[in-house]
């Protein structure tokens, strides 16, 4: 529960970076970063899953 509060804790520093970008370079990147841990997990947990499913045999 906490992760999921502190993401829409950070949603307004994220609009506002945006707001503030010099230019639509920085705005992709602020984007690609906010993103990116999720992006992260996602892809450890089905390793992690697709590891568990070949070990067991099903």
């Amino acid at each position: 529960m906490k992760p999921i509060l502190s993401f829409i804790a950070q949603q307004p520093n994220i609009e506002e970076k945006i707001k503030e970008a010099p230019d639509s370079a920085y705005e992709i990147g602020v984007t690609i970063g906010s993103y990116l841990p999720f992006v992260v997990l996602i892809g450890i947990a089905y390793a992690i899953y697709y590891y568990n499913k070949k070990n067991r045999g099903s």
